[in-house]
Formats: structure tokens, sequence, C-alpha cells
């Protein structure tokens, strides 16, 4: 009979963490925060575990399986978190492999082999092979931050699996070791080599020998159940063990979910790719008539074939994407195909396949690309899928569930068709997309788990939509996994002998049941552990933004994060979130986890103190408010907002952090300075200076940054207007650190806007964005600050006068905060439209002014809320116009972020952050290199951090203009 080892809810999670830490497993993590960042991954389901442990090491392993099989406590391995299926939660002891337990092993070119930990990233084993012309086969969507260990747990497959196989196909051995401690290495064996194993009589010779007489007991349906085409992912592979395939353990091993072992090292097979590609598009009138074509497509030798429905291109907002998009063949559904080879070679394999296309119904036209970087950009609409498809167009919330069933290819078409009827029945809506090339369908359907009524509806969908595949011969996961999503459904695909064999294979393995219980067999519910039930209250929060994308509910706009962790990245080309993360590679620091912290928080089961709750604050602590998230999170998850609304609530009616008194009123303290700026000058570059950054929570390793004896405005109102300012008025936004740091900035921005032919003015009195009180929570007196500022310019608004920014930051904030914070604000939306950056106005408004001649190079950092709100393009074709040889940075943040980087406390990151790519280059870039930075923030990170300087786009322009004496 089958123990178990879930009865572990009785036991305290302290006192688990607690027996952990004293066995030396690593680092153990028992509090309420940690547990909350992993009481979920990218499914639909939550358990919030007892403890996490991040090993360091082997050893650390073995002792976390050791005191687990003490005390009775399951245990769930984890890499990346993306699982869509929930087999990376459990109620037990979560086990994450990612953040430390990640290296390389060993690389061997001549055997094609590389050996990795569990917890390594795809990225980084691809970079390593990528050194000797190779790669690993298997790439899923989630390649920048997926593990290779969770790879292996879900047999995972990817976008090239038609030419490179699955994860099952490029693994050639496996060290794992059991709940009951026996540690065994994994492949195919000969007959002999069975035989020698089986009578060493231990541990391993009992396991070896249990599964070759179950194998051999069963051979008829191993042979004709199981591995009947290539995406039959569901349930165990026991079609590996056949004679006929060597008795492949490793194999065999694959796709089991963690409920079998637990992986100590892989060793996987690389690759040689071809030495070019081309992509060629091919546009449909519906994604049926796609699948319909994919059969006859595939005679051709494909590396992929991927498709995509309108409804996930419908969803893309981003301006960059939705230009890619934009580009795409006129029609409703796309395939994808990819063609390798000689460089020469392409055309007509390209050529041969668009005949191909057009001989099948529904074709609408094709496109060939072999522009490398413009093939990136429309590879990435396809690989955020996951993300883009969890809002549809109207805003509503789309699940997975049903998200990656497979059919053999040549079935494709039909299946469609009966699930796109099911998808009616039900009166569901889904944008569908996926491996078309080999049968796999991903969809998030808009299930409504608020209710019974509609969690009634998603288990009678899911039910029939295993019927479906089942009438087609398909398979309920195509690549990622049963887990709670799935395996209750297992019956309707598999008749009551296989379903038995599974479990006999499972209690060979892990006759305690204490590994990843729940999942393949002795199945949860699926609709049971659901993150959003209906049976659970949420705490009543009332919000000052008013979340209007979310319906006002703050639960809803944090579960925005559905988690498939693209925000754990590090080197997303074009990103920047998420700074904190790329610097400490912890899960609390990565837009996902302070979500879910959020999203907890409104629970109120884990998280109980709601807006006070120090988990929360802790876990934002390190979050720079850039926006990036805003922008590259797919379904805009926007953790600076949320931040800003937490620190309101959090610190209402009580003391707050020094530094948000002294960088939160920087702006009126500033005005004060300016009275005397040469005394400040000297009191805080003097001896005092550190007593000075003690009180006022200021890092000691900051030079605090030096007024100017002049402002910006002090100047300008001195000042008679220059040119005929043909073009009429505009007016130039003041903002605080320009205007009293750095007015030079302002005057170049003067300069260059009356040579272009318009007539400069400025806002009356001193206005402000209210950015900082918005970054450090103090929304009310930042909500005053806006209405104070939009009544300001009304007017001139009112008269079609554009309103241009200097600073990224400040601009942004008009752009995008100030609409919010003055929710219901006909004005705060009329400036919002109104205001543009400089390279936008005289790019777009002033398309026939010449810009000087600037023969130079330069390299760019682009602010963060300039990437978030406006990008970079503008600017980009501004300086083009003007010769300037640019090379735009792919920096992420800089690391200061306005008061970020100056807090103390949060030195050490900021700098990290810089370091990683943007401080180097500055470093590295040739002395006549213009090093262009808009934001006052970068410009003070380079010139504290660097012996250069940076420069703003208005000053690069101004000094090359012949009036440039008037900057």
């Amino acid at each position: 009979m089958t123990t178990t080892a879930q009865g572990s809810s009785a036991l305290d999670a302290a006192a688990v963490a607690d027996a952990l830490s004293r066995e030396d497993c690593g680092e153990v993590a028992g509090d309420a925060g940690r547990r909350a960042q992993y009481s979920a991954d990218a499914s639909n389901y939550r358990q919030v575990p007892l403890a996490v442990v991040f090993p360091r090491e082997r050893q650390h392993v073995l002792n976390a399986l050791k005191v687990c099989r003490r005390l009775g406590v399951p245990l769930t391995s984890r890499g990346a978190g993306t699982s869509t299926s929930g087999q990376a939660v459990g109620s037990g002891v979560v086990l994450d492999f990612s953040r430390y337990f990640n290296r390389l092993i060993a690389l061997d070119p001549q055997a094609r082999t590389a050996t990795v930990q569990p917890g390594i990233v795809l990225d980084d084993l691809q970079a390593a092979a990528s050194e000797h012309g190779m790669l690993f086969g298997a790439d899923p969507s989630t390649h920048s931050r997926c593990t290779l260990g969770g790879m292996i747990g879900n047999n995972a497959c990817g976008t090239h699996s038609v030419a490179w196989g699955r994860t099952a196909d490029n693994v050639t051995a496996l060290e794992v070791v059991t709940y009951r401690g026996t540690v065994i290495r994994l492949g195919e064996m000969t007959r002999a080599e069975i035989d020698e194993a089986i009578a060493a009589d231990d541990e391993r010779a009992h396991l070896i020998g249990s599964l070759h007489r179950l194998a051999q007991a069963n051979l008829e349906p191993l042979r004709t159940e199981l591995g009947r085409f290539p995406r039959q992912v569901s349930g165990y592979a026991l079609e590996h063990l056949l004679p006929e395939n060597r008795f492949n353990l490793a194999k065999a091993f694959v796709g089991s979910e963690g409920t079998l072992a637990v992986i100590l090292s892989a060793t996987v097979r690389l690759i040689t790719p071809p030495p070019a590609r081309a992509l060629v598009v091919l546009g449909f009138h519906d994604a049926c008539a796609a699948a319909d074509a994919v059969p006859e497509l595939l005679r051709h030798r494909l590396l992929a074939l991927e498709g995509l429905d309108h409804a996930l291109t419908d969803i893309v907002t981003r301006p960059e994407t939705r230009a890619a998009i934009d580009t795409l063949p006129a029609a409703q559904a796309w395939l994808f195909a990819e063609l390798g080879g000689a460089r020469d070679e392409l055309p007509e394999l390209a050529s041969a396949l668009s005949r191909s296309a057009q001989g099948a119904s529904g074709f609408t036209g094709s496109e060939v690309i072999t522009d490398p970087a413009r093939a990136r950009r429309l590879w990435r609409i396809r690989e955020d899928g996951a993300g883009l498809a969890t809002r549809l167009p109207d805003g509503s919330e789309a699940w997975p569930g049903w998200e990656d069933a497979a059919v053999p290819p040549d079935q494709l078409g039909s299946y469609l068709r009966g699930f796109t009827q099911l998808l009616d029945r039900h009166q569901l809506r889904g944008a569908v997309y996926g491996h078309f090339g080999e049968g796999c369908l991903h969809v998030r359907i808009n299930f409504d788990f608020t209710t019974e009524q509609g969690t009634g509806v998603f288990r009678a969908f899911v039910t029939e939509g295993a019927e479906l595949i089942a009438a087609h011969g398909g398979s309920l996961s195509g690549e990622h996994g049963d887990g709670q999503a799935r395996s209750e459904l297992l019956p309707l695909m598999y008749g009551p002998d296989v379903i038995a064999l599974f479990e006999q294979f499972k209690n060979i393995w892990d006759p305690d049941n204490g590994l990843n219980p729940g999942m393949i067999v002795h199945p949860l519910p699926v609709d049971g552990n659901l993150r959003v039930s209906p049976g659970r209250t949420f705490l009543p929060l009332e919000t000052v933004f008013p979340f209007h994308t979310d319906g006002g509910d703050f639960a809803k706009a944090t579960r925005r994060c559905v988690g498939v962790g693209k925000c754990r990245s590090a080197g997303n080309r074009g990103d920047v979130m998420c700074p904190s993360y790329r610097v400490t590679l912890d899960e609390k620091d990565s837009t996902r986890g302070r979500a879910r912290l959020l999203y907890e928080m409104t629970q109120g089961d884990v998280i109980t103190d709601g807006w006070r709750s120090t988990e929360v604050r802790d876990a934002l602590d390190l979050c720079l408010s850039c926006k990036g998230c805003s922008a590259d999170c797919p379904v805009g998850v926007d953790v600076a907002t949320y931040k800003s609304e937490f620190l309101h609530h959090h610190y209402k009616r009580r003391i707050r952090p020094a530094s948000h008194y002294t960088m939160g009123w920087l702006p009126l303290l500033s005005r004060l300075a300016a009275r005397m700026p040469r005394l400040t000058n000297f009191v805080t570059g003097s001896r005092l200076a550190p007593l000075l950054k003690r009180l006022g929570g200021i890092a000691p390793q900051r030079d605090i940054p030096r007024f100017s004896d002049r402002t910006f405005l002090s100047w300008f109102r001195h000042r008679a207007p220059s040119g005929p300012g043909s073009r009429g008025p505009v007016m130039l936004w003041v903002d605080s650190f320009n205007n009293h740091f750095t007015p030079e900035v302002l005057r170049a921005g003067v300069t260059v806007l009356e040579d272009a032919g318009y007539r400069v003015h400025v806002p009356d009195g001193t206005q402000c964005c209210g950015l900082t009180w918005i970054t450090t929570g103090q929304l009310g007196i930042a909500r005053r600050i806006a209405e104070r500022t939009v009544a300001a310019l009304e007017g001139a608004v009112h008269d079609g006068m554009p309103v241009v920014g200097l600073e990224p930051s400040c601009t942004a904030a008009l752009k995008s905060d100030l609409p919010e914070l003055l929710d219901g604000s006909e004005a705060a939306r009329a400036l919002a439209r109104a205001t543009v950056t400089l390279a936008e106005l005289l790019t777009g408004d002033a398309p026939d002014w010449q810009p000087p001649r600037v023969e130079a190079r330069s390299l760019s950092q682009t602010h963060c809320h300039q990437h978030a709100t406006s990008g970079f393009s503008a600017d980009s074709a501004l300086l083009h116009r003007m010769g300037v040889d640019n090379n735009s940075l792919d920096s992420g943040c800089c690391g200061l972020a306005g008061n970020f980087g100056f807090e103390r406390g949060h030195y050490d990151v900021s700098v990290a952050a810089g370091e990683q790519v943007l401080l180097p280059a500055v470093r590295a870039a040739a002395p006549d290199t213009v090093v262009l930075a808009d934001g006052f923030s970068c410009r003070t990170q380079i010139a504290q951090q660097t012996d250069r300087r940076g420069t703003h786009l208005a000053e690069l322009i101004a000094r090359a203009l012949p009036s440039r004496t008037g900057a």
C-alpha cells in the first residue's frame, strides 16, 4: 500500500524551517514573505509551502531530503517557477535550484555534451555552447529564465522541436536522488548492464530490477499506447523502457515532473545549428486554415513552424512590438516557418516553401525575412505569447488550464475546429498560438474563477476538451506536463491498465509519495487549490490610484502577474525590467515576486496585516520605481505604481524613513537652497556632509549634487526671446532637477527650440510634476501638486501649445502618472496628450527643420521612464538626421533611478545595476565619443562612477548650432 508524506499540514512552518537550518541544507526560509512568494507558479494553482530551501551544493540537497523524510514532509523541486500546470508549487518544502545550484559543470566539444546542475538557465547553457558553435536543441519561449531541471521535469520542447526534438531526445544521462536517499545514475542500459546492476543487491539494484520487471511484463501497452507521436508528453514516458529503446532510464525519467527523484546533475547532447537561417511568414484567413496547411508544409526541411492568431496580436500595445506586427502580411493568422542551411540555398528553399503554401486554402500572402534583427522582433511576438494572452483585448483576464494540448499534425485542423466549437458552446474566448508544426496549441481562456458557476464551467470545459483530444488521438499535454491542471483527466486519455502502470512506476521510485504528491498519479482535483477562488474573501483595500484597466480592483491589478517570469531574465536585449533582480537574482526582487506578495497581501492569508505588512515593505525596498515592468512585462504589471500605492497606505499617519522627507521633498528644499546656493554647497561639501547624509537617509558613499549658482528660471525671466518664433509657441517644462542642478540643459533646450522656430514659454510660478512625492508614496501631497500644475498649464494646453519635457522622469510623470493621480480630470488627460520629448517635437512637428550636422560617435543611455512611455525611436531618428553614429546601449537601468540610488542601504545594488552594462561601456568608450544621457539620474550615476560626463541631447544639438553661445 502506498504511504504518503502529505500529512504535513499539522507541522509548524517555523519548526520545519528550523529543522532544515540545523541540518545544513543551504539557505532556508520559513518566513511569511518567502512562503508567499513561492505559493504559485505560472499556473492557476496556489499552495503555500512550509519552507523554501536554496541549496548551494549537492550535499545540501541530500540533507534537505533527509530532513523531509524524518518529518514526513513532501518536497517539490522548482526551477524558474514558469510551469503553467501547477507542478512547481507544493504544500511542503520547495527546493529552489535556480538561485545557487546552477553551474555548468563541464562542456566537451568533442563528445558534443554538457553536464550541468539542474538550476542552470537555458540561455546560460546556450551561451557556453555557442562558443563552440553548438547549442541545446530544445528551446521553449521561456529560454531566458527556464532551467534545465524544469525542462527535464516537463519534457520541454520549444520552437525548434520539429528539427531538434524534445528535451528527452537531448538528454543522455542523469544523476538523481530518491526521496529515500538513493543516488543513482540514469542512462541507457544493455541487458548485461541490467543484470550486473541487479546482482549488486542494493537499493539501486532493487530500483532497476523492479523497473525492468515492470517493462517486461507490459511490453504490448508500452509499444501501442505510449510514444505514438512526438508531442505525447502526458503521463510517464515508459516507452523508453522497451528493449528496442535500450531501457533508457534517463529518457523515461524526463517528463516525470519531480515525482520520482530529485535531479543532481544532467548530461545533455549538443548539436550544431545550420550556418544561416531565413524566416518565412505565411498569412491565412484564420487559424484553422493555417492548421490545414501544416501537413504539406512539413514536407519541407523546416527548423520551426509556429502559428499565431490575430486574437493574440490584437492584444499588443507596446509600440515597438506593435510596429513589428504591422509589418506582417495582411491576414488573420500566420505561420512562422524557419529554414536553415547554407546562405546561398536559403532563397530557393524559401521560394519552394512559399509555393507550397500558395496551394493551401485560405492562404493570403507570404514574406521572406533574412534580416536577423527584424526576425528577432517578429519572434519576440511569439515568445511573449504566454504573457500577452493573459489579457484579452477588452482587458478581461485569461488563464491557462487548457494550455498545451497536442494532436498529430494531420489532425490539427480538425481538432482546432472542434476546439473552437467547444469554446463557443461554453461562451469562452482565447487567443490561439503555438507549435503548429507538431500539432501543439497554446491558449489562454477567459475562465471566471471568481464565481462558483465560472469554476464549474472551467471543470466542464477541460473535461470535454480532454474527450476531444482523445478522439483525435492526441495528448492532454504537449510539453508543459500534466501537473494539477491535467493529471485528474488522464483516465480520459489512457485506459485503466496504463493508469495502473503509471501508479506502479511512481510507487517503485517513491513508495512514500514524498515527491510532488498529487501530480500525474493519485491526482489533486483539477479545480482544487485555485489561485483565484470564489471561496476566498479579499481584504477590503481602498486605493488612491484608480486602476481602471483592472476595474478599480487592486487585487486584480496585482494578479496581472501570472508568473511567466520574464522579469527573471537577466539578459533580455532592450529591456529594463527588472534592475534589482538582475543584481541579486533573488525571487523577492523580481517583478513577479513583488506582485505575488502584493496579491497575497490582498488575500489576508499568509500576509495578514494588509497595508501595514513589513514583508511587502521589505520586498518593495529594492524596487527602483524605474517603470521598466510597465513596458517590458507582457501584461503590463506596474510595480512602481503598486509601490507608490503601498507606501502611501503603509506610512499613513506614521513616521516615514528620513529619505522620504529629504528626497521626497527635494523640489521644495531645492527652492530654499536656491536662495543661498553657495552656502548650501559649502555645507554639503564640508565635514558636516556625513552627518547630513546620516540624518537625511542618504547613502554615505554618495556625493550630494551641487546646486547651480543661478537657476534656469532666474536666467530665463531676465532674457529677451530670440529668433522669429514662426512655428508658434511651445511650453518648456522646467523640471526641478535641471532647474536647480543643471540649468545648462534647459538653456540648451531653449536655444534648440528657438533655432527650430518656436517661441519658448515657461509655466507661471514654480511648478512641479510631483514625481518625488509619488515615488515615495506621499500621494496626498502629490495630488495637490499635480492639481496646481495642471491648472497652471491648462490655458496653454487648451490653446494647442505643446509641452516639451527635457527630464524623462518628469515628462513621463506628466504623460502617465498625473492622469492616473487626478482620475477624471480632462485637463490632466489633455496635458498628457500635449506632452512630448524634445526629439518627438522636432521629428514630428518640425520635420522640415534642419538640425546641425554633427560628425561624431555617441553611445546613449535611454532613461527607464522614457523607455516605458515614449521609447527612443524619435531620438534615434533625430540623431541619424544629424549624422551622429549612435550606439544605443542595451543597458537597462542606470541604477540610480531618482531617489533610489541615493538612499541609505541601496548604494551597492544601485552601482551593481550600472556596472552590468552602462558604466563599463562608458569607461571603454573612446575619449571623443559623446555619452548621451537625458536623465539627470543617469548623468549623475555616470559622473559619480566614471571620469566621464553625460551630455543631454539638447546640449549636443545646441553646441553645434551657429547660435550655440546662447546656451
